[in-house]
């Protein structure tokens, strides 16, 4: 199930008819009311959300929904008039996992649909990690930093753990965006610098952890697989 919140009752529709039509099973609705009644009684594979809003705007709805444990990690495809680098990278670092801006080609979304829910099937692997004071769980999606539990977002979460499967790798901002984002993501460099130094920030004196290597990209230090 898709789920399409979009006030533009052509563009709903449309999209609506099209996944429809593509053996995917799709709903709209046209404000964030109708769209959380719907979210208590069916929890969706994706959600499709725009911007611009009348009552609580996209980016709002979608921080909502990575604030709750049972939605934070539900994939969010923003679909939004508004196309700058800058609108893109707020929505990427509010918890998106991909923007499409508008207009946009039906065959496009489709693709861009399908190839999201493929790289957010979950993963045969798993395993706990320990660095010094940090502790990653990644059965239990947990972070702790001498033991105090850290709020990360999803996407936050998936580049600490890359680097994590990657000690002490030059990883390339190419390697974690594929890595992390799918090879199909159609995203600028950028969005992996934000991400970085937002964990960085997070993960306070561990941040350092994380080193800049001029020219190529990003490093890890030493990690031992528990």
């Amino acid at each position: 199930m898709v789920y399409i919140l979009e006030d533009e009752t052509s563009i709903r529709n449309l999209v609506v008819y099209t996944l429809n039509q593509s053996g995917m099973e799709a709903e709209g609705f046209d404000n964030s009311q109708k769209f959380w009644m719907a979210m208590e009684r069916r929890r969706p594979q994706l959600v499709l959300l725009d911007i611009m809003l009348p009552g609580d705007d996209g980016l709002s709805i979608l921080r909502q929904l990575r604030s709750s444990p049972d939605t934070a990690r539900l994939p969010v495809m923003m679909l939004t008039a508004k196309g700058t680098e800058y609108d893109k990278v707020q929505g990427l670092d509010a918890g998106a996992d991909d923007y499409l801006p508008k207009p946009f080609g039906m065959m496009e979304l489709v693709a861009r649909v399908r190839s999201l829910l493929r790289r957010t099937e979950p993963s045969p692997q798993t395993g706990e990690f320990r660095l010094g004071s940090l502790f990653v769980s990644i059965p239990r999606y947990l972070v702790t930093f001498d033991g105090t539990p850290l709020t990360l977002t999803p996407k936050e979460f998936d580049v600490l753990v890359f680097f994590l499967r990657h000690p002490r790798m030059v990883l390339t901002r190419d390697q974690i965006m594929s890595g992390v984002w799918g090879q199909d993501f159609d995203g600028e460099s950028r969005t992996v610098d934000v991400h970085i130094r937002s964990l960085r920030s997070k993960l306070g004196t561990f941040g350092q952890y994380i080193e800049t290597v001029r020219g190529v990209g990003y490093r890890l230090g030493d990690i031992h697989e528990t």
